[in-house]
């Protein structure tokens, strides 16, 4: 069996993340969606709520091949732990690029056994961040159209408001 992980922060997720995470499954026989446990980070989303909304929208998408799970340390040990071939890693554009060629660099130094794969995130995606993703519905933006309707509601909820509401100006 060919098992790939797609490790992330998941904050929340995306349809950029998505794209990734269906495009794997697609490759792989089985695809663990790893949610990182970062302490160091303080995330809109605690872990759990990033695991559950994951599993909603895998769900939602029927990649019955795609297990979300939690974890905390180095993704290359919990690729271990999951028998991994691979560790793959999204891609928007070349301000990615730098960070995750380092990023490969110290995996591959340190399990050697276990390759990076890339893939470039399609273009109607490309611009998506998490980060943009909360910029813009902290300020009432519509986000409809970058990530599924479960995680525009949990949006709306953590701002106590509509996505998509503008705020009245003073």
């Amino acid at each position: 069996m060919r098992t790939s992980i797609c490790p992330g922060s998941f904050d929340p997720v995306t349809l950029g993340h998505l794209d990734i995470i269906e495009r794997a499954a697609n490759l792989f026989d089985h695809v663990y969606v790893a949610v990182l446990d970062n302490p160091e980070k303080e995330p809109l989303f605690s872990v759990d709520e990033r695991v559950e909304l994951l599993q909603l929208v895998v769900e939602g998408e029927s990649l019955e091949n795609v297990t979300v799970e939690g974890f905390r340390g180095l993704s290359v040990n919990y690729a271990r732990d999951k028998g991994a071939i691979a560790i793959v890693r999204g891609l928007r554009a070349v301000t990615d690029f730098e960070w995750e060629l380092k990023l490969s660099a110290m995996n591959r130094n340190l399990a050697p056994e276990i390759e990076t794969v890339f893939m470039m995130t399609s273009a109607e995606y490309s611009f998506i961040s998490s980060s943009a993703v909360k910029e813009v519905a902290s300020l009432g933006g519509n986000v409809s159209r970058w990530v599924c309707r479960t995680v525009e509601r949990r949006l709306q909820d953590k701002f106590g408001r509509k996505v998509g509401e503008q705020r009245e100006s003073n």
